[in-house]
């Protein structure tokens, strides 16, 4: 049979080292940088940004670093969609994502279970950054895993019954990790950011859902996974998470130190929920 493989867009980009060596040891550096919190209870899910390495890496290493020592061995990706229009939700035809430290295969029986809850559209091609970004630092951390792709497109963050109902059926294994992909805020103005993101982990700290949905659904929020963001964090409150944990939680100005007026400035968190 043939194998379809889903090559890595990002690998030797600005994006991330290409070279196997160099990128685990990329990621072994800044692991080595992370001095985690005391967490008591178990890890259901995180949120994480997708930027490059160079600007929200460190940031990302703080929430994968927390999994050392989990049986995870699936994990549902939630990432929104930034180059192709959809208003719903897209999956990779692929068997496997492939990226400079091997092959992950994708849980395609998962996926046909979801498929019968929610329209899910296949596609065979995609360069969507947000999703690949992970998954270097989950092989380092896990090892070997099954992946759940999902991409979310323009989807109204009140309108998410239908996949959290499949993803509840999928999702109740204690070694199925849970990941929201996304960045914070992106304005043009360092002190907004600043501002706009505090609303965010303020929110994200109290664990209410509806002011959680509160803070990120006006349309000037631009959080760009403000969606998956929202499905993570439900699912796994519902399946007994009850607390959210901000682990960093950084700028793309404050790491490159250009604060100026007028500056495009991007907001990076790391968060766990934690069940227990």
């Amino acid at each position: 049979m043939h194998e379809r493989v889903r090559p890595s867009v990002l690998a030797g980009t600005a994006w991330y080292p290409g070279d196997p060596i160099q990128l685990r040891k990329t990621i072994d550096h800044y692991f080595a940088n992370v001095k985690l919190p005391s967490i008591r209870g178990n890890v259901r899910g995180l949120i994480s940004p997708h930027a490059g390495f160079e600007f929200s890496g460190q940031v990302a290493a703080h929430g994968y670093k927390l999994l050392s020592g989990y049986p995870f061995d699936r994990v549902i990706i939630i990432s929104p969609l930034h180059r192709l229009f959809s208003d719903g939700y897209v999956t990779s035809s692929a068997s496997f994502y492939e990226t400079p430290l091997g092959r992950v295969p994708v849980d395609e029986e998962s996926l046909g279970t979801l498929s019968k809850t929610i329209k899910l559209d296949t596609i065979s091609y995609d360069n969507e950054h947000s999703l690949e970004i992970q998954l270097p630092f989950l092989q380092v951390i896990l090892g070997e895993f099954k992946l759940v792709p999902i991409m979310v497109g323009m989807r109204d963050i009140y309108s998410c019954e239908d996949i959290l109902r499949g993803l509840l059926k999928i999702g109740r294994d204690k070694k199925t990790l849970f990941i929201a992909s996304s960045d914070l805020h992106h304005i043009a103005n360092y002190h907004e950011v600043v501002r706009s993101d505090k609303k965010v982990v303020d929110a994200l700290a109290g664990y209410d859902m509806e002011k959680i949905r509160k803070v990120l659904a006006p349309s000037d929020c631009t959080v760009c996974g403000k969606v998956p963001i929202s499905i993570v964090l439900d699912v796994t409150k519902q399946l007994g998470a009850n607390q959210v944990k901000v682990l960093c939680h950084t700028n793309s100005a404050d790491i490159t130190g250009e604060k100026q007026a007028g500056q495009y400035t991007v907001g990076y968190l790391s968060a766990a929920m934690i069940q227990g």
